[in-house]
């Protein structure tokens, strides 16, 4: 791999670290492409975030699984899927898996093809309104249809393919990866969905009904939320990054996107013991 190009988040140690990786990479011969905003943050020359994938055979990502997940999102709409190198500079994270201290050593084997690239199921949710599509994303977490800041329930209408699933009235519903499966998913009693695993999981948040259930839905299904309540602030939030409002008889389409995010996989840390270490499970 010889050219490499670096997404960072936003703060005083990213900086730092995008500053010496630049020089590392240079001094093995590496041609490095910043993403502009990136750029801006150290005072160097950067490229528009939407057309980086396309310069570079891998992006490196400075910051935690926020950042890398809007990497991941612009990678898969972009067409050209490069590998991400995620590089964690808080906490452990369940998808930026090196830390930064481990940071050098891993880049080398990387940059020498020594490393897996772990293919990870994206989701394309779409809103078709009046008949009309009018907004299409990639996520690789969930794509969530929450209510606003009024504290009254939504109504949603569920169906998978051509079958009807159910109605709900709750606070909102995700729509989650087995990646996100352990994200917001998680936190509203959805089930741990190892990412191998060919699915996406359906799950209401604090439903009315109490027998309304989290589901597991094979990756060749469509399912359609349409919304059929009149509550105000009703939208659809991507990776919680992203948000665009819905209206009323709006209908949400979300199936298995045709790009696959490859995340460089850690040499050593298996995703069991990232999952126990994260929930901290035997602690």
């Amino acid at each position: 791999m010889k050219k490499i190009g670096i997404i960072a988040k936003d703060i005083p140690r990213a900086h730092a670290a995008v500053r010496k990786l630049s020089k590392w990479l240079t001094a093995k011969g590496r041609k490095v492409f910043l993403e502009e905003r990136t750029a801006a943050s150290v005072g160097m020359p950067g490229h528009p975030a939407r057309k980086l994938p396309s310069l570079v055979e891998m992006i490196i990502v400075l910051g935690g699984d926020g950042t890398l997940l809007s990497a991941a999102r612009l990678v898969a709409d972009s067409k050209k899927n490069v590998p991400i190198f995620g590089v964690n500079l808080g906490s452990l994270g369940f998808m930026a898996e090196v830390s930064l201290n481990e940071l050098y050593a891993n880049l080398e084997k990387a940059l020498a093809g020594k490393l897996q690239a772990e293919e990870r199921m994206m989701l394309t949710a779409g809103i078709i309104r009046k008949g009309k599509q009018v907004s299409e994303y990639n996520v690789l977490n969930d794509a969530v249809i929450s209510k606003g800041a009024i504290a009254r329930m939504v109504s949603l209408e569920v169906s998978v393919g051509e079958d009807y699933l159910t109605s709900i009235r709750a606070d909102g519903l995700i729509l989650a990866t087995p990646t996100g499966s352990t994200a917001y998913s998680l936190s509203a009693g959805g089930p741990i969905i190892h990412p191998a695993l060919q699915c996406f999981v359906v799950t209401p948040i604090c439903p009315h009904t109490l027998s309304n259930r989290p589901i597991a839905i094979p990756d060749s299904a469509i399912v359609r939320v349409k919304l059929v309540s009149r509550s105000e602030g009703v939208s659809l939030s991507l990776d919680g990054q992203v948000v665009s409002p819905l209206r009323l008889n709006d209908i949400v389409e979300v199936k298995k996107a045709k790009y696959r995010v490859k995340l460089i996989k850690h040499p050593t840390k298996n995703y069991y013991e990232i999952l126990r270490t994260k929930l901290k499970w035997g602690n």
